[in-house]
Parts: C-alpha cells; sequence; structure tokens
C-alpha cells in the first residue's frame, strides 16, 4: 500500500505541475507536422518485424473478426470495453481544461453503464453524445511538451517518447489498475493493458486491412506509415474525433 500511495504522491505531483503551467499552445510538431526519426534504422527493422508479425497473426485476426464475427456481438464488445476506458478520458479532458467535454464522457458513462446494458450498448452517441478518447499524450501535448523521438514499438507499433510515457501516467491513472485491492500489481496491470489493447480493436480492425492495402501499394511503407501517424496524432491532439484513414465498407 505505501509503494502505490508513492506512486499515486509522485502523479499527482506530475499532474498538478500540469495544472499550474496553464494551457499552451500545441507543441511546433502539431501544428506543422515535423516529425524527429533520429532511430530511423532501427524504427525500420522493428517495422519489419511487425510486419511479419501482423501478417501472419493480426491481419489474419482482423479479417476473421471484420468479416466472419456477427456485427452486433462485435459492435456490443467494443462498445463495453470503450466504456472502460471513460474514467482515464474523463481525467485528461479535465486535465487540458475541456470541462464540457469531461461533463459530455461522465455522461456518456452514466448512460451507458446503465440504460447502455453495461456499456454494451453506445446509447449515449445516439442521444447525441458521441465517444472521444483523451488521452495523457494529448494532455502533454497541449501543453507544449514536443513529441520527442518517433518510435516503431515490437508490437505495438508507431508512437513517441511523449506518447510513450502519456500511456504509462494513463496506466496508472486507470481505475482497472487498482480494483479489485486485493488482486496483484501484476495482475492489474495484465487487466488495464488488456482493455486498453483490446478497447480499439473493433474500431481499427478494418484500418489494420485497409493498412495493409495501402502499405502495398507504397513505394516506401515505413514512410506511408509514419506519415499517416503523424497526420492522426495531429488531429487527435487538435481535437478530432475521428480517424484520418477511411474506414472499409460496412
Amino acid at each position: 500500500m505505501r509503494l502505490w500511495g508513492r506512486r499515486l504522491e509522485r502523479a499527482g505531483v506530475l499532474l498538478a505541475a500540469l495544472w499550474l503551467a496553464g494551457c499552451a499552445s500545441a507543441p511546433p510538431d502539431v501544428v506543422n507536422g515535423a516529425i524527429d526519426d533520429p532511430f530511423e534504422r532501427s524504427n525500420r527493422t522493428i517495422f519489419a518485424f511487425n510486419n511479419t508479425f501482423n501478417k501472419y497473426v493480426t491481419l489474419p485476426v482482423a479479417w476473421i473478426y471484420v468479416y466472419h464475427f456477427p456485427g452486433p456481438l462485435r459492435h456490443g464488445i467494443n462498445n463495453a470495453l470503450a466504456n472502460l476506458e471513460s474514467p482515464v478520458t474523463f481525467t485528461n479532458d479535465v486535465l487540458q481544461g475541456h470541462i464540457g467535454r469531461a461533463g459530455e464522457t461522465l455522461l456518456r458513462f452514466t448512460l451507458n453503464s446503465t440504460i447502455g446494458l453495461a456499456g454494451t450498448w453506445d446509447f449515449a452517441a445516439e442521444q447525441g453524445f458521441p465517444r472521444h478518447v483523451s488521452d495523457f499524450g494529448q494532455t502533454l501535448a497541449i501543453y507544449g511538451v514536443g513529441s520527442g523521438p518517433f518510435l516503431v514499438l515490437p508490437m505495438i507499433g508507431p508512437t513517441t517518447a511523449r506518447d510513450t510515457l502519456g500511456a504509462g501516467v494513463d496506466l496508472l491513472a486507470d481505475p482497472l489498475f487498482y480494483l479489485p485491492t486485493d488482486w496483484s500489481l501484476w495482475a492489474h496491470a495484465v487487466t488495464a493493458v488488456g482493455v486498453h489493447s483490446l478497447a480499439p480493436f473493433e474500431k481499427h480492425a478494418r484500418n489494420i486491412v485497409f493498412r495493409d492495402q495501402l502499405g502495398g501499394q507504397s513505394v516506401d511503407p515505413y514512410g506511408t506509415m509514419r506519415s499517416v501517424y503523424r497526420q492522426q496524432r495531429a488531429q487527435e491532439i487538435l481535437g478530432g474525433r475521428g480517424p484520418v484513414i477511411p474506414e472499409l465498407p460496412q
């Protein structure tokens, strides 16, 4: 308990410092699309490994999931997992000063957890409150923190130093990391990471298929991936609600 208390205290100090710093404009890498890639050689090696992994593992699973799972089942699973991400989204909405969006997130969580049958039905979206995602990487960017080096992580894919740090803070801010209290630290971590990994799968499964087709048509698949990630992440940080990559037909 003392160890967890120290973790919470440190996280609290970090968040308080960011809040006192005041909202700043988005960093230049978000505005002008610049990207720092000093580790391009190793990134390309990991990218090649990820492509092989995706080809034989992720892509077949995504293909089966998209074209052979019943639509209502897929959407129900996605909605339930996405609903569990609401506390993290709410926290970052507040830290970013988006009080209206924070209220919307809280309303969505309340409606979907009750009327929405434990989140399996996105009732709130049908009432005019669409889902959005806020993470600590976005929060850092809004406070003026640059993205840092572009990274490609094994099986995780493209990210940046800032977003990797942000993902760690989001994990510590997630109630799933602490409940139930009698679980081991390892069990909490696996549960929280699993939810955050699976929650967007239904949304992005079709994009995985699309990226495979896009990469096959590109002269430089790595460069294409980096460009698409940069655009998508910039849109998310600047307040966009949808992916840059178009969805495949239903």
